[in-house]
């Protein structure tokens, strides 16, 4: 895995406190269920597709 800089600041204004997500919802009417459940597995996913694919889904 690789090491991308963060700088912390102060939230700025309105800015959410915290955010929280729960997928109950889609997990039972969809019957989806996270491929990645670990934050940084799912960054690192999501850059490496963004490296592959810097024009998003064009063909």
């Amino acid at each position: 895995m690789f090491e991308i800089p963060v700088t912390v600041v102060k939230r700025r204004r309105g800015d959410p406190a915290q955010l929280v997500a729960n997928p109950e919802k889609i997990q039972r009417e969809l019957g989806w269920h996270q491929q990645y459940p670990d934050l940084k597995v799912i960054i690192a996913s999501a850059w490496e597709w963004h490296k592959a694919h810097p024009d998003g889904y064009t063909e």
